[in-house]
């Protein structure tokens, strides 16, 4: 088993850390640009993978963005995308490479070995992209509140919390826009690069604490602009209110004429009219960055989980494609966790399970319950989620033994109540992938007196029967709009997934 001693632990972060800052010294070209997927897990540098991920996490706030730029890596790394739309038959091939999306926030990707053969396994890795915000209502419009203009929002999951006062807030999502001359209608990505809202607190000075107050209806709406033109009646157009755009009865027509205006313009939009409905959310516009004496942290927005789904993503784009592989390595990232999965783009639905028996019948020719049975009992799934860190200032939410720290490695998450999929069995099969891959498993168990959080595991492991484990990389400030994780973590985890993405097929042969 690879549960090392603290001496070890000491001794291999601080040449991790020496070795970031090497690297940090001497960039190189992206390596998330031109996968390497000749070399062993072993032999990857976590400190290569730190600018790539902040990069990611800057750039692409929202999951529609997120999915976006999956996407385009995967084509650039000579994926082929498959439309649930179309028939599948005779278009997989063993040594092929295909991924699928769902509603354009789901999305899954997977490699079939070159030795592939029906019945053989599947190696996954299944994580969310989605993560805790505030998105804008139906009728984002508000009345003139003393000279502020100010934005409907709805909180998504646990947005609109206490940590989002006083924050520089963007805007970004998706934009349904018809062609006028066509009449098709299309799906548009739209982000604005700077700041354009805020919750502004309120002054101690008045005596109302902020923290446990919060009305998220009436005390927690954003400002967007400012409009005195109350103040001063005239004929002059500049100091009227902005009339609603887009004609009576149009959507457009129900949101701030000036944000319709700003997205428009984003998306080279003339007339307005053609915006047919949006989803957009605020996010902290804040770089993720690193910081820390010997930039050992990474402080980011949605670290929840943008981390593990990165880490894996990358570690499918840098998986060995040998001439001998006989398993499918799988990607899938999901929408919806945050609130329960439950609906079609979320894991309860059918999205994984469904891309595996259509990636089956059409590799095999058919598909039927002895030939799915059998893939099932020589899969595994790592479930992967952003679990909590050991914590400097809440020792008592500590568990000796139990609390990952920064830049280690994965930990292994385990819950007596099964709210997580990790047994003994799973346990040592992830700590056999660690020992091939030069990587160090920690442990995460919550104390008796503190609440489990959930994973996708349970559900996607009951749905198909496979073996699991739950493993999730450190963060501190989970939920905050704002958290922590090590600097060294995003390439830490993307290490250990490609060491099971690659070695899963070794491991299990141990077994049986």
């Amino acid at each position: 088993m690879t549960r090392h001693t603290p001496e070890f632990v000491r001794a291999q972060v601080s040449l991790r850390l020496l070795a970031f800052e090497q690297a940090m010294a001497s960039r190189t070209p992206s390596v998330t640009d031109a996968p390497e997927t000749k070399i062993d897990a072993k032999d990857l540098r976590p400190e290569d993978f730190t600018k790539p991920y902040c990069d990611f996490m800057t750039e692409n706030p929202t999951v529609f963005h997120a999915v976006g730029y999956f996407k385009e890596k995967l084509v650039k790394a000579g994926y082929q995308e498959l439309l649930s739309r179309d028939s599948w038959e005779d278009k997989l091939a063993p040594g092929g490479k295909y991924f699928v999306t769902r509603n354009g926030s789901s999305i899954i990707a997977f490699a079939v070995g070159k030795a592939y053969k029906p019945g053989n396994g599947i190696a996954m890795v299944a994580g969310h992209i989605d993560a805790l915000t505030a998105r804008l209502k139906p009728t984002s419009t508000k009345p003139n509140n003393n000279g502020y203009l100010q934005l409907g929002v709805a909180q998504y999951a646990g947005g609109l919390n206490e940590t989002w006062w006083d924050r520089d807030l963007s805007i970004g999502g998706r934009v349904i826009v018809r062609d006028p001359e066509t009449g098709k209608t299309s799906v548009k990505l739209a982000k604005i690069d700077w700041p354009v809202a805020r919750i502004p607190t309120l002054a101690p000075h008045f005596g109302i604490g902020m923290l446990g107050h919060s009305n998220r209806e009436t005390e927690m709406v954003p400002i967007i602009g400012l409009d005195n033109s109350d103040l001063y009646p005239s004929s002059d157009s500049a100091s009227t209110p902005a009339e609603p755009l887009g004609g009576a009865g149009s959507f457009v027509s129900t949101q701030p004429p000036k944000l319709v205006k700003l997205i428009a313009g984003e998306l080279d939009i003339k007339d307005y009219s053609t915006i047919l409905n949006w989803e957009l959310e605020l996010y902290d516009s804040q770089p993720a960055q690193v910081g820390g004496l010997d930039k050992e942290f990474i402080f980011a927005g949605r670290i929840d989980d943008k981390l593990c789904s990165w880490a894996a993503f990358m570690a499918l784009l840098h998986a060995k494609d040998d001439e001998d592989s006989g398993v499918i390595k799988l990607v899938a990232l999901f929408d919806d966790e945050e609130i329960g999965s439950l609906l079609r783009q979320g894991a309860r639905g059918n999205f994984l399970p469904g891309t595996i028996e259509r990636a089956i019948e059409s590799l095999a020719g058919s598909v039927g319950p002895g030939l799915l049975g059998r893939t099932y009992a020589k899969s595994f799934l790592v479930s992967s989620d952003v679990t909590h860190a050991a914590h400097p200032n809440f020792g008592q939410t500590n568990l000796a033994g139990h609390s990952p720290r920064l830049n280690v490695g994965v930990a292994l998450c385990v819950d007596a109540s099964a709210h997580m999929t990790t047994d003994s069995v799973s346990m040592a099969i992830l700590d056999r992938i660690a020992n091939l891959s030069g990587c160090v498993n920690q442990r995460h168990m919550i104390r008796n007196d503190s609440r489990s959080g959930g994973t996708v595991g349970p559900m996607l492991s009951s749905a198909m029967g496979v073996k699991a484990a739950d493993v999730g990389i450190p963060q501190l400030s989970m939920h905050s709009i704002r958290a922590t994780t090590g600097s060294l973590d995003p390439g830490l985890g993307m290490k250990f997934y490609k060491g099971f993405l690659d070695n899963w097929e070794k491991v299990d042969a141990e077994w049986h």
